[in-house]
């Protein structure tokens, strides 16, 4: 019992390091924030199907990341929340691999259109923010993290995860 707990905790801080890499990538690209982003990290939001120790670590690593690239208060908790949501309906949609993808584009596309408005009082149109952000996800998890669970798959590794 206590090595699958410490193998859990293991991956979950895995997972969290990893998204705050990734995050700090797009940043050098300018792709982190602000009203077009497109986070690399934001591909892990995939691997709730495989393992329900990915759910803190993205958490975590969300957290970890706005925090540390400088994200107002306010969107180091939403953003957070966004993440955590799209990544527990990411675990509920398991089974539903092609469906897994889209909580995260929708809690995410909802969620930090608002922070960009009105935390960082962006002047442009909420459409266009909406719009943005979508993309955004759409890519990151839709394409990348589509790859991504493809890749764990023809590997086998997905086998090997925690879970």
């Amino acid at each position: 019992m206590k090595k699958n707990q410490v193998r859990n905790l293991t991956f979950g801080a895995l997972v969290a390091a990893l998204y705050v890499g990734l995050t700090f990538v797009s940043q050098v690209f300018g792709l982190a924030s602000g009203a077009v982003q497109l986070r690399l990290s934001e591909a892990l939001t995939i691997l709730p199907v495989f393992c329900p120790a990915a759910l803190p670590g993205l958490a975590v690593g969300c957290l970890l990341a706005n925090w540390l690239t400088g994200c107002a208060l306010w969107d180091v908790v939403f953003g957070t929340v966004a993440t955590l949501i799209g990544a527990v309906g990411t675990r509920l949609l398991k089974t539903h691999k092609l469906l897994a993808v889209l909580p995260p584009i929708a809690a995410n596309t909802v969620i930090v259109p608002l922070l960009l408005r009105y935390v960082y009082e962006l002047p442009d149109a909420m459409w266009y923010l909406v719009l943005t952000v979508f993309l955004g996800e759409l890519i990151s998890c839709g394409v990348f993290g589509t790859l991504l669970r493809k890749l764990l798959e023809k590997t086998g590794l997905d086998k090997k995860l925690p879970g």
